[in-house]
């Protein structure tokens, strides 16, 4: 009997899969973005001007702003949507995206040259990734050095803003360089057709991004949406967490 239960779970399992890649299953067991209270997006130059007082009326509770790229790259409307989202009350933090050909200590200073240490912000976030469509970067390296840049990234970014980092992946980097690592981060995954636990396995999730195709009021085209993984409550200790942390 024990046999049989392994093989109908492990055959529920495979379907499941096959509907989250586009089979169209309405049986998922897994919770769809839709059944997550806390939602956000996060945006770069590629989004326009944002008009942010529409954006926090839509609903959108939280916003990650591209701020860098390498050690030379500074997103065009960073300084826009870093104040203007602000304004409209929606918290929002920055991010960085790593360059595997740019040292990790030039990286982390470019960062915080350019990034405000505003004590109300959401942590610093590193966005890590394999450089696929880069013509000067090497899409990957060995996992133990990715591994030691990041880690000095993220202490530069920990010792200059005071709050412990959140770490953007995908679902490949995470494959080849993040498992049974960094789990005492806060984890923003990428997973655009099912949810993070048939992706990521057992890694403890904070923030997913589930589609690249949402739309917004207040922006025209296409964002990135986010869910938090937590009730409303729970983004409330989560965002409470966050300012004590600043302040120690």
């Amino acid at each position: 009997m024990r046999q049989l239960l392994i093989s109908l779970f492990a055959l529920a399992l495979t379907l499941c899969i096959a509907g989250c890649a586009g089979g169209g299953l309405s049986e998922d067991p897994f919770p769809s973005p839709a059944d997550y209270e806390v939602h956000g997006i996060d945006v770069s130059k590629y989004q326009g001007d944002i008009d942010w007082d529409s954006v926090r009326a839509s609903g959108v509770q939280f916003a990650w702003i591209k701020a860098t790229e390498g050690g030379d790259r500074v997103d065009e409307k960073f300084a826009q949507n870093w104040a203007s989202a602000k304004a409209a009350g929606i918290p929002r933090g920055a991010y960085h995206f790593a360059y595997w050909c740019r040292p990790a200590e030039e990286q982390a200073a470019w960062f915080t040259r350019n990034v405000p240490n505003d004590p109300d912000a959401l942590p610093p976030v590193l966005d890590v990734e394999w450089n696929g469509q880069s013509k000067t970067c090497p899409k990957k390296l060995p996992r133990e050095e990715a591994i030691a840049q990041m880690k000095v990234i993220l202490a530069a970014m920990e010792q200059a803003y005071g709050k412990r980092p959140v770490i953007y992946t995908a679902i490949d980097f995470h494959r080849d360089v993040m498992q049974g690592e960094f789990n005492d981060y806060a984890i923003w995954v990428r997973s655009v057709k099912c949810n993070p636990a048939l992706k990521y396995g057992d890694r403890k999730w904070r923030f997913w991004q589930h589609t690249a195709e949402g739309r917004v009021a207040g922006i025209k085209g296409n964002v990135d949406r986010n869910a938090f993984n937590g009730s409303a409550k729970d983004w409330q200790v989560w965002l409470a967490g966050v300012k004590v942390a600043s302040s120690t």
